[in-house]
């Protein structure tokens, strides 16, 4: 009952739109010996390349039976265009540090200056 089954691979993008990606059936013979065990078969896909931004989404892998279906948790994958440069705020936040650092000193010196008087 349980030898043959499909598998398949689809992802969902953001809008929540199901595409699916490859299929395939399989009958697997049972060894003499081994029926009524349970067996764990491993089954990869490659899915390449990843044309565009628009293939980020989470990817997901099936498993149907007569009266089963099984669903992985699904991988998300993030594709980016080439030469995207990851922000970083690094030199922006030192900048506004030393301003902010060098008004207050020079205010503090006006005012030390002003009392003085």
């Amino acid at each position: 009952k349980y030898t043959k089954f499909s598998i398949c691979y689809y992802w969902i993008n953001s809008l929540d739109q199901k595409t699916s990606i490859y299929s395939r059936l399989e009958n697997v013979a049972i060894p003499s010996g081994e029926e009524n065990k349970t067996a764990a078969l491993s089954y990869d896909y490659r899915i390449m390349p990843l044309e565009n931004t628009s293939s980020t989404g989470t990817y997901y892998c099936k498993v149907k039976w007569n009266d089963i279906q099984k669903m992985g948790r699904g991988v998300f994958v993030l594709v980016r265009d080439t030469g995207y440069i990851n922000t970083s705020y690094r030199w922006e936040i030192l900048v506004t540090f030393t301003v902010l650092l060098a008004v207050l000193s020079i205010t503090a010196t006006a005012l030390l200056l002003w009392k003085r008087k």
